[in-house]
């Protein structure tokens, strides 16, 4: 599988209109300059075609019409030697072209628009970043490789201890404080009735003693059937209130009634 995708070639960019130059060798180490070369006399005109394989990018400069090819330039770094901008322009750039056997020379290309000059680097830089970071991924995954594995498996005859911690239930007979009097109660016995509290009248208190009953004797009995002592003035003073009743009541008449009662009266 991994060696199907690296056999799979895509296209990164495509240029309809491109110039190509033959140029003089470089004069110094200060780099190509676009102004030695004969812009207005372009030696070859034609398709740019950005591809990728692998980790290779191709530079491919077809013949727009039948798309043969006519140079292809092999990009394994970028930038690099392959491919090198010129000092004098951002529209120019040096590419190293090689053949079937091997051989190899170095010619100008150029772009009328800048911003095809613009996506032909853009278009380079995105494949070889994508190198790059294949390549950190490939290491690091050989690292992890590498790396001693854990055996966190059990040896011959290891065991394991675990400690669960069971919770207990509180005991539900737990004797709860009386609301009165601060003293508690203790619990019944188990079968056992609940029986009404006694009542105050029955408390026995402590350090109490209870005198003994006295028994009436029989001349206190004899006592109660005698009829009371009334004194004369006693008995003055009772009919002298009922006929006030009386009085009082005959004075409230009308004239003629109370005539009639006083002669009652006096009869």
């Amino acid at each position: 599988m991994a060696a199907a995708e690296a056999e799979y070639e895509s296209v990164l960019c495509v240029k309809p209109e491109v110039s190509v130059y033959r140029i003089p060798p470089r004069a110094s180490n200060r780099g190509y300059r676009a102004s030695d070369w004969k812009l207005d006399q372009p030696d070859w005109t034609g398709r740019l075609r950005v591809t990728s394989k692998g980790k290779v990018a191709f530079i491919k400069l077809e013949d727009k019409v039948s798309g043969e090819l006519f140079a292809q330039a092999p990009v394994d770094q970028y930038p690099g030697i392959t491919v090198e901008a010129v000092t004098d322009s951002s529209r120019y750039f040096v590419i190293r072209i090689q053949d079937g056997t091997g051989r190899s020379a170095f010619i100008g290309v150029g772009f009328t628009d800048r911003g095809d000059a613009f996506d032909f680097n853009v278009a380079l830089q995105d494949h070889f970043k994508w190198v790059r970071q294949e390549s950190d991924l490939s290491k690091e995954s050989q690292e992890t490789d590498n790396r001693p594995k854990l055996d966190l498996g059990f040896k011959e005859g290891q065991t394991i201890k675990l400690n669960i911690g069971i919770k207990k239930k509180e005991g539900t007979s737990r004797s709860r404080p009386s609301g009165t009097g601060g003293l508690g109660l203790l619990p019944p016995p188990p079968g056992g009735k609940i029986g009404p509290p006694p009542s105050p009248s029955s408390t026995v208190l402590p350090n109490h003693v209870t005198p003994p009953s006295q028994q009436p004797s029989s001349s206190d009995i004899l006592l109660d059937f005698s009829p009371p002592v009334v004194s004369s003035d006693t008995m003055a003073q009772a009919s002298a209130d009922l006929w006030e009743g009386f009085n009082s009541a005959a004075s409230s008449l009308p004239p003629q009634q109370q005539q009639q009662q006083s002669s009652w009266v006096q009869f």
